[in-house]
């Protein structure tokens, strides 16, 4: 169950991607012919006066199609409703409209969260959790005896207090010491020991044990009046845009070392799913920052996305007429070619990564 809200978070941020272009065209009385949800077989579809609307096999995806390339249509080459028959601002508008309906959604759910089940907070305790031994056969926290569910209280003697300093106190312990034994004080249950773990050099030069870290405590919420909720989505929606442009902006920079943090739909499935076991009301949360992940996306200037398609109606717009069609066809498959075989590979990356902790994970329990 947990897997399927998941993927029902991601299908209704593509409804609402997809249902930006659709009715920023319809509002304009541009002419729509296909509404899709999904690619793919199609598992269902309605025909409309005008608009086939149709849900598809593998639902991570969605198109509007319009009828201007359409060989069966029977509307006129020059029918002034035709998207490509419009001026460059209302087609801007159209292709645009996905990455405008994402923002605004991801704010909206910032104010029902706010409204309804409230925002968390950390009411913390003293030291760090670690929720999973990671390659636990091989790594070395399990060789020193550490075990899922421990809390790390102290590290060479030096507390790990109450708060949420304490996780980059631990981290930076253990990369700045590869090679280097370290005592950790841990408490299981009511007992408590002390371990001598000693990090692993890692290639980027940095030490590792093989854990996941989390602060220690419990997560309280507190709900907010519906004027206070519009004032604190809006500044938690500012905080979110900000991060992730900083984190796109660090990917284009320093490309080699954080490419291997991209996430496909797989493993983005895979961290919905992980919150939803354990407090489904972050599934407000997750879905806000896959929205605006997803609009920040798209508005790239690059093939195949809406920022390409934006970056043609500029040339359009500087120009005063656009570039040749054959020039345009072969950018965008060229662009979708690579961003399909991207996402090839970030599919069985991902899965083979789940594969193998999950195997170890079963490993363990034998």
């Amino acid at each position: 169950m947990s897997v399927l809200a998941a993927i029902a978070v991601l299908g209704i941020l593509i409804v609402v991607h997809e249902l930006g272009h659709f009715l920023a065209a319809r509002l304009q009385h541009i002419h729509v012919n296909r509404f899709s949800i999904g690619f793919g077989p199609i598992l269902w579809k309605y025909q409309g006066p005008e608009t086939e609307y149709a849900l598809r096999a593998f639902p991570l995806g969605g198109f509007v199609g319009f009828p201007d390339d359409d060989p069966d249509s029977t509307i006129p080459p020059n029918d002034p409703n035709l998207l490509r028959n419009r001026p460059v601002i209302d087609r801007a508008i159209v292709i645009s409209a996905g990455v405008i309906a994402n923002l605004i959604f991801a704010y909206f759910l910032l104010v029902v969260q706010l409204t309804t089940v409230g925002a968390a907070s950390m009411n913390y305790l003293p030291g760090v959790k670690v929720p999973e031994v990671a390659a636990e056969v091989s790594s070395a926290a399990f060789q020193a005896g550490i075990r899922s569910g421990d809390i790390v209280l102290s590290v060479d003697g030096k507390e790990l207090g109450a708060n949420r300093e304490s996780i980059k106190s631990l981290v930076s312990a253990i990369q700045d010491h590869p090679n280097q034994p370290l005592a950790l004080e841990i408490q299981r249950e009511e007992q408590k020991f002390v371990v001598t773990v000693t990090p692993e050099l890692s290639s980027d030069g940095k030490g590792k044990i093989g854990v996941q870290l989390t602060s220690n405590g419990t997560v309280v919420r507190e709900r907010a009046g519906i004027v206070e909720a519009f004032s604190k989505a809006a500044t938690e929606f500012e905080r979110i845009v900000v991060l992730t442009f900083q984190g796109f902006g660090q990917l284009l920079s320093n490309f080699s070392q954080t490419a291997e943090k991209l996430s496909g739909p797989v493993a983005i499935v895979a961290i919905g799913a992980g919150i939803a076991r354990s407090d489904a009301a972050n599934l407000f949360q997750f879905a806000v920052l896959i929205s605006i992940n997803l609009a920040v996306i798209n508005i790239l200037p690059l093939p195949a996305l809406d920022g390409g398609q934006l970056a043609f109606l500029l040339i359009e717009g500087l120009r005063g007429k656009p570039l040749p069609n054959r020039i345009q066809e072969n950018v965008m498959q060229t662009g979708l070619v690579l961003l399909l075989g991207l996402g090839i590979f970030l599919i069985v990356r991902d899965t083979a990564n789940l594969a193998g902790f999950d195997l170890m994970r079963t490993l363990r329990q034998q």
